[in-house]
């Protein structure tokens, strides 16, 4: 488990602390849905899916993330007021993101930190989620980041390769921050602030599979003059 120096009250439970048969006292009062998040990590993210529309495992990152441990937990306890709450609560951990090891390199990429929400309860309080998510995606896109949300609604995005299938779905509400990915890019380009920030970042490094996708929407923002 990881504590901050300066804000000791939510820690960061590491993959190893599962091991054990009690999580450690400091989020001992979470263990239900800690363990739940990690166990559907484990069953659901890094196993394949009949609806995916894809061969190959629902997260391509997770199960590397987990076996690194840089897959790690917190949870907030109560209902926040509303999503402007969420958002600031999420800027400590989008600063501890960026001071967690390792901060470049290969591995880099797999590292995660979940932010659990577990008195979120009730369908209409879930969208506090989705619209937190919204605030700060292009913020965090700026800064080489991406968050997504999570809930048992589940959120109304799609899948990639199955406009049926919604592969956002947890058991518990959370936020999940990671590093931005040349993949991403899907996920980004319907707007221009985070097109604008892939295309800064991976504009000479994009997937071959991307390229022609890649180049028109950068086509398109250069006509809109975004």
């Amino acid at each position: 488990m990881l504590i901050h120096p300066t804000r000791p009250a939510h820690p960061l439970v590491e993959p190893a602390d599962f091991a054990a048969e009690r999580l450690p006292d400091a989020v001992a009062a979470h263990e239900l849905p800690l363990r739940t998040v990690f166990d559907w990590a484990g069953d659901y993210l890094c196993a394949p899916h009949p609806e995916l529309g894809r061969r190959g495992d629902v997260c391509p990152f997770t199960d590397t993330s987990l076996n690194k441990g840089l897959f790690f937990l917190s949870v907030h306890a109560g209902k926040p007021t509303g999503p402007d709450e969420v958002a600031d609560l999420l800027l400590h951990y989008r600063d501890w993101f960026a001071e967690l090891e390792p901060r470049t390199g290969p591995s880099a990429q797999f590292k995660t930190i979940m932010v659990l929400f577990p008195d979120l309860t009730a369908p209409q309080e879930w969208a506090v989620v989705d619209r937190a998510q919204q605030l700060l995606k292009a913020d965090y896109t700026r800064m080489g980041l991406m968050v997504g949300e999570f809930h048992p609604g589940p959120p109304d995005k799609a899948g990639l390769w199955n406009p049926g299938f919604r592969p956002l779905s947890s058991p518990v509400p959370m936020l999940a921050i990671r590093h931005m990915v040349p993949t991403d890019f899907p996920f980004l380009r319907d707007d221009d602030a985070t097109l604008a920030a892939y295309l800064r970042r991976f504009g000479d490094r994009v997937p071959t599979h991307l390229r022609g996708d890649v180049r028109a929407a950068a086509d398109r923002l250069a006509t809109s003059g975004s």
